[in-house]
């Protein structure tokens, strides 16, 4: 390429599907933003490229999707947008072309970010704040797109179809539950390749696991105020693409990217009886507030993806206590999570998802609603209705709790049964006839609305909180590495520590959980 805008042959292309995708002969890229004035493609010959090879500038615009066919183009590509548009933030408009941005459907992730003050729309120290407007160029900082080859060979593969009453599920993180495990070569630890191995794939039939839970594997981002205190994002509850496995967790040796290495994965899991159920976070966004980095929905269309307080479309609500919520009602968001989630179960054969923070995909306007048009879509899928779908059923805005409240083919982390188990199990007074009720069932929440008892996801710990250890041996959180002064995590975990707070010697007290 030599850099001539618009030097490679473009065709028309079409508006569907959205992303980048490849058909054996060329890439047709198709890109949603109902707002901007104009859309360009930018290629990169390398992920240490600081600029691109060359801009195509889109002319096609169908149905508020930009779009075009380049028959030049092969899987491996990287690319990214520029995307123009009216920047008015007091209106909710934050369009700047001097942005890359990443395609919201990229299936493939060519570089991560970068993290410099030139992925931020305004100028940061200025005081008229986000209201200003930032003209330097990201592109040698953003994260970078791939074009990817979705071939993959997987043979006589077929989902498990466990049934939900013979469900046991064990909530992991591919890094965390495989980065020190003593049978696995170091070349494997942390990776998806690591979770299909040999031996872990007995420890966890030898527990009569059927089901892994994997913690996000999205592709997410490490806030750049955590990198600065030389920390990381652990957990990866910070998505920004939908449809692209997490980079990280692909082992290096391997020669296959992370969408071949995660679908070695799942095969190697059905293969020994395993279904594999994906945490997704479709309610925010690792862009954050008005604040946050103009990295790809926000340069996109901000008015469209997010949502904003109607009094002042300057600002973002946010349901999730993470500086944005995505814009439910808004049919191409919807359009974006529902494909997302299709995408994950016919091209990547995953078996379900656990929904984190539910309760804000139900918002319509200020309340939950247990009829949103999220769940109504779902419901009629003829793909997604025949998955297993739990939901964490609860958020952080007001009457975000609805244990109990979900639709029918939905099962829920029943939080009520955790805390009610917990205070029976350290001895509170008065919990037996509860406690009964929750053992077989939770009827009195779930058998009203036609549900069976295995649309309670009965648990007593997972990432929230304390762990089972910790349950027993604290009774306050005591979260201090991390800098946050122990302000993050849960304060109410119904524990006691027995009668001395963290590890001891007393054997009395070991006795008592032995």
């Amino acid at each position: 390429m030599n850099g001539a805008e618009n030097s490679t042959k473009q065709w028309p292309g079409h508006p569907y599907p959205l992303g980048a995708t490849w058909d054996g002969k060329g890439v047709n890229f198709a890109l949603f933003s109902e707002h901007a004035t104009g859309v360009e493609l930018c290629l990169f010959d390398s992920p240490d490229a600081e600029k691109e090879s060359e801009r195509v500038r889109f002319t096609e615009y169908t149905d508020h999707v930009w779009h075009a066919y380049l028959p030049e183009v092969l899987p491996g590509q990287l690319y990214g947008y520029r995307v123009h548009g009216p920047y008015e933030p007091q209106q909710g408009y934050r369009f700047n072309s001097n942005k890359l941005l990443l395609d919201p459907y990229a299936k493939g992730i060519g570089r991560d970010v970068k993290w410099a003050d030139e992925v931020f729309g305004y100028r940061l120290g200025d005081p008229e704040s986000d209201l200003s407007f930032d003209d330097r160029d990201s592109a040698a900082y953003a994260p970078l797109a791939m074009v990817i080859d979705p071939a993959f060979t997987w043979g006589n593969d077929r989902p498990p179809r466990t049934p939900w009453h013979k469900t046991i599920v064990y909530e992991l993180h591919v890094k965390g539950f495989t980065q020190l495990h003593p049978a696995l070569p170091e070349r494997l630890r942390g990776t998806y390749a690591g979770l299909a191995s040999e031996s872990v794939i007995k420890h966890l039939t030898d527990l009569g696991i059927t089901a892994v839970e994997l913690e996000p594997v999205h592709y997410f981002l490490n806030d750049r105020h955590l990198l600065d205190r030389g920390l990381t994002n652990y957990w990866g509850y910070n998505t920004l693409g939908y449809f692209s496995p997490a980079r990280r967790y692909a082992a290096k040796h391997i020669q296959q990217d992370a969408v071949q290495q995660f679908k070695m994965m799942v095969a190697g899991l059905h293969q020994a009886g395993i279904e594999v159920i994906l945490d997704v976070v479709y309610n925010h966004t690792a862009e954050g507030n008005q604040l946050g980095p103009t990295l790809s929905m926000r340069g996109i269309d901000n008015t469209a993806y997010y949502k904003l307080t109607e009094a002042d479309p300057r600002y973002h609500r946010d349901y999730t206590g993470t500086g944005n919520s995505l814009n439910v009602r808004h049919p191409r968001v919807l359009q974006l999570i529902m494909d997302s989630l299709r995408y994950w179960v016919i091209d990547m054969h995953v078996d379900g998802f656990r929904f984190d923070l539910a309760s804000t995909l139900a918002r319509e306007l200020y309340d939950v609603d247990r009829l949103g048009a999220f769940f109504d879509i779902i419901h009629q899928d003829p793909i997604l209705s025949q998955v297993k779908l739990i939901a964490e059923p609860w958020d952080v805005g007001e009457g975000g709790y609805q244990v109990g409240n979900f639709p029918v083919l939905w099962s829920e982390w029943n939080g009520i049964y955790r805390d009610n188990v917990r205070r029976f199990w350290k001895g509170d007074g008065g919990l037996l006839s509860e406690f009964s009720t929750r053992l077989s069932g939770s009827s009195d929440l779930y058998k009203s609305d036609g549900r069976k008892p295995y649309a309670s996801i009965n648990f007593i710990t997972c990432h929230d909180g304390f762990t089972l250890h910790d349950f027993v041996s604290y009774n306050d959180k005591h979260n201090d590495v991390n800098g946050e002064n122990n302000q993050d995590g849960a304060n109410d975990n119904n524990s006691w520590n027995c009668g001395a707070e963290g590890p001891t010697e007393d054997p009395a007290i070991n006795a008592l959980w032995q």
